[in-house]
């Protein structure tokens, strides 16, 4: 049987983050008759014909979207592109086995979900390219912890429409399995006590695999290593002391990472 729980998280570290929250915009989409919601940042128009970059960033269980905007803040350093927050809905995880705190599912099928979140995604995805000049070679993904869970689904399940990933103190669910190399940059806790680390390990062994950057990597700054790829799709991990955080750097860490990837 599949398993059907995530990652229970606070995103206590998010709302310390002493940014500044634009107002954005609430969007919605009907998927399967339930309403879903996701705060959406803008750029100014664009000149006729010239694209934009998109990107998905999900918060970890027990979050919504607005603490994500504030932590995140992806919107204060790419204005360029569109960000959106997505919203979760009430979900079971190991520590909230009544599904009483909103998060994502964590693999395709699960239990009783009916693929709400991958269909969540499809609506997204599909709605924005009619509102905004959207780039199809620079669409991106990124989430803390269950929502950095959802985005390895993501890559996954809908591996073809992503440039480039960003993951924090997540893991590659075991039912699913990569396929579509794709340039991944992955921050990691050692003394993660949620997600313990030697799991976010193995999913950063199989992102090398499969992007195809299996040789030495190389120092790109503090905490930091580059591992080239034969792909163009390479894997960069940024693995520091601490725990099960957002850290504070992350937000510039993956932005300056999707500037330079985008689908060839």
């Amino acid at each position: 049987m599949k398993a059907r729980f995530g990652i229970m998280v606070s995103l206590a570290m998010l709302m310390l983050v002493p940014y500044a929250l634009a107002q954005g915009t609430t969007m919605t989409w009907s998927v399967d008759g339930v309403s879903r919601t996701a705060l959406v940042f803008a750029p100014k128009p664009t000149a006729a014909g010239f694209k934009v970059p998109l990107v998905f960033a999900f918060h970890g269980h027990g979050g919504n979207m607005q603490a994500a905007a504030l932590g995140m803040h992806l919107q204060t350093l790419w204005p360029e592109a569109v960000i959106v927050y997505p919203q979760g809905l009430n979900t079971p995880s190991t520590v909230d086995p009544q599904g009483l705190h909103p998060g994502w599912q964590v693999e395709a099928g699960q239990a009783g979900l009916n693929d709400r979140d991958l269909k969540f995604f499809d609506a997204m995805l599909a709605g924005l390219h009619t509102k905004f000049p959207v780039d199809d070679a620079r669409v991106y993904a990124t989430g803390f912890s269950n929502g950095a869970i959802f985005s390895y689904l993501l890559w996954a399940e809908r591996g073809k429409t992503l440039a480039a990933l960003g993951i924090c103190a997540g893991r590659l669910w075991p039912t699913e399995h990569l396929v579509q190399p794709r340039a991944v940059v992955v921050i990691a806790g050692q003394a993660d006590p949620i997600l313990p680390f030697n799991l976010q390990q193995q999913a950063i062994d199989t992102d090398r695999q499969v992007d195809n950057a299996t040789g030495p990597g190389q120092a790109c700054g503090p905490v930091c290593t580059f591992y080239p790829s034969t792909s163009h799709t390479p894997v960069v991990t940024r693995i520091h002391p601490g725990g099960h955080i957002y850290p504070p750097w992350a937000p510039p860490a993956i932005v300056e990472f999707f500037k330079t990837h985008r689908q060839l």
